[in-house]
């Protein structure tokens, strides 16, 4: 059994449109420049997160699922997933936009990719003055509205864009367009997959000169193209209380400030608990061993472990769970 919280190696991944922001917010140890995404614990295949502490230092996250199975993540994720992960969490830098871009749900994607969708969720660490995502388009379009458009270059003008700052949270469902501005970090909780359909980056091009791979007709039948709504989230910021940001089939995250001493009973939840540290430190104590987390850090709770003990002066943390 794994009666202690579990930290893993960051991956760091160079993007034409990272920054210095994991380097210089969230304390990321590299001197690489462009680093654009975090990858906090990842079963994704050829990036699969590596135990950082305790007795478990140096083994994947794969092995140590094997070797715990249902104490490590739950009877029923296992008996759905059994080695595989079933969630990516990252953390992420845009320096400049990322590319306009949409992911498959589950039957395209493990119709064509052999791969789950990507139902996933955003959390705003820092946006500098401005600094916008795109969500969506700005009204509700059919194909051949949408591919004239594209065709012209003038697919921004159908894009619905939106101002945010720290603390704002959003929602994509599977088939809606979306782009992370410039200037914006955030935490992202999302399926494991790493399929994307890309089909506007901006007219861009790498040191090289060449621009990246677009994917038109493979997004055609995976966007939605309606104008919807349904992609702001709220909640509530009361001390030492869990309060639901978002909650889906795939996962549940909850908005965690805690101020002083804070015991969390998971008796009643058949699953592990991953806590995203978005703002200052904290202590995680479990059944006797100990582990801090700072701003910028991830760290798992194994499922048989039910009950933790936070301690911290001023902490916020994202609570994340099936």
């Amino acid at each position: 059994m794994i009666n202690y919280p579990v930290k893993f190696r960051p991956i760091l991944q160079d993007k034409i449109w990272g920054g210095n922001k994991l380097k210089e917010i969230l304390n990321k140890d590299t001197n690489r420049n462009r680093i654009g995404e975090s990858w906090e614990i990842s079963g994704v295949e050829g990036n699969v997160s590596v135990v950082d502490n305790g007795c478990q230092k140096g083994r994947t996250l794969k092995e140590i699922i094997h070797s715990h199975k249902a104490d490590l993540v739950g009877k029923k994720i296992y008996d759905q997933f059994g080695d595989d992960f079933p969630l990516l969490i990252k953390f992420i830098d845009a320096q400049t936009d990322l590319s306009v871009q949409l992911h498959p749900n589950d039957e395209l994607a493990k119709q064509r990719h052999n791969s789950f969708g990507k139902t996933e969720m955003w959390y705003v660490l820092q946006a500098d003055e401005g600094a916008k995502l795109n969500i969506g388009f700005n009204k509700t379009l059919d194909k051949r509205e949408y591919l004239e458009y594209l065709e012209k270059g003038k697919i921004t003008e159908l894009l619905h864009f939106e101002e945010v700052e720290k603390g704002d949270a959003v929602f994509i469902n599977t088939g809606k367009v979306h782009a992370i501005g410039g200037g914006i970090l955030l935490a992202e909780i999302q399926q494991t997959s790493d399929v994307t359909y890309r089909i506007f980056d901006w007219n861009r091009k790498d040191d090289e000169g060449n621009s990246r791979e677009l994917h038109t007709a493979l997004a055609l039948d995976a966007i939605d193209f309606e104008q919807k709504d349904d992609y702001k989230l709220t909640y509530d910021k009361k001390i030492n209380s869990s309060s639901q940001i978002a909650s889906c089939e795939y996962f549940t995250t909850n908005f965690l400030p805690v101020k002083g001493k804070l015991k969390k009973d998971y008796s009643s939840l058949d699953s592990f608990v991953i806590y995203m540290c978005v703002e200052g430190e904290a202590k995680i104590r479990l059944e006797g061993n100990s582990e801090n987390i700072k701003k910028g850090e991830s760290i798992l709770i194994p499922a048989s472990c039910k009950e933790v003990l936070l301690e911290a002066d001023n902490a916020e943390l994202l609570e994340v769970y099936i």
